[in-house]
């Protein structure tokens, strides 16, 4: 019991770099009160005593802001951070190191009985305002961006963001996981974010350009094996898709498509627009 209180203690400052003393996060962290809070009404609705361990979570939600049932599980290292709006439901179940934003809520979508709520595994980072809803599983070492909506499973080293949930980030692989394990000795992925989060919507369209961009290359190499064939193919003059990525502040502003159906523009045309276009010295 004391050791996981100290742990309790422990992890609030590997990851906050706002506290300072332990003093100071027992007198001032909801978070932390309301997760010894929960322990200790865990204790009581696990022996019979479902009443009194649902009038004190109701004391500590009051003084919290923070409401997490009492028949909840939730492992060691647990920290909700700033907490205010954090709602946790009877038949979640969250893992080992896991952390929690405020506005966070582990719910249900069913008014049936039994399991309904999600189920986290460890190292799961959820950011704030996200919604994790019905008997799900997020795997471990999985980031949920802030105000995403889940769900559906997510599988472990998974990065999920959106509405609803989009998993943009697949396994990680061994030396990814490597590379992550450094990286966390270095600093915290608050919020359930990285410093790469990728759009999954620009992700989309970007591979729809390169998809494009293959096929051009792949049609000049028909014309001109057919022009190698001796057969006649109008030259056109295709719009260079380059700038045109979802994510480039270049605006995609190309020239109109030459087909070779244009009609020719007389002599005197092209002579009486260029002495227009000049200007006087």
């Amino acid at each position: 019991m004391w050791e996981r209180l100290r742990e309790d203690l422990n992890c609030v400052f590997d990851r906050d770099p706002a506290a300072r003393t332990d003093f100071e996060v027992i007198t001032t962290y909801p978070g932390f009160h309301a997760v010894m809070m929960h322990r200790f009404t865990h204790i009581l609705w696990n022996n019979g005593l479902p009443w009194l361990a649902r009038v004190l979570s109701n004391v500590a939600r009051w003084f919290t802001g923070i409401e997490i049932h009492p028949g909840a599980t939730i492992g060691r290292r647990f920290f909700i951070d700033h907490g205010m709006g954090v709602v946790i439901g009877e038949t979640a179940e969250i893992g080992d190191d896991c952390t929690l934003y405020h506005g966070v809520t582990l719910g249900g979508t069913s008014w049936e009985k039994g399991k309904r709520h999600p189920t986290l595994g460890n190292d799961v980072v959820i950011g704030a305002g996200a919604k994790v809803l019905g008997p799900i599983h997020i795997g471990d070492d999985v980031r949920i961006g802030s105000n995403a909506v889940v769900v559906r499973d997510v599988h472990e080293g998974s990065t999920v963001v959106g509405v609803p949930g989009r998993v943009v980030g697949g396994s990680l692989s061994d030396q990814q996981k490597r590379r992550d394990a450094i990286a966390k000795k270095m600093g915290f992925d608050a919020y359930g974010s990285t410093q790469d989060m990728p759009d999954p919507v620009a992700n989309a369209i970007n591979s729809m350009l390169d998809h494009i961009h293959v096929m051009d290359k792949r049609l000049e190499d028909m014309c001109r094996g057919l022009k190698g064939l001796g057969a006649e193919v109008a030259d056109m003059q295709m719009p260079d898709l380059g700038p045109c990525e979802l994510d480039s502040h270049t605006s995609c502003a190309t020239p109109p498509i030459e087909t070779g159906d244009e009609e020719p523009v007389p002599d005197d045309d092209k002579a009486s627009s260029d002495k227009n276009d000049r200007k006087p010295d």
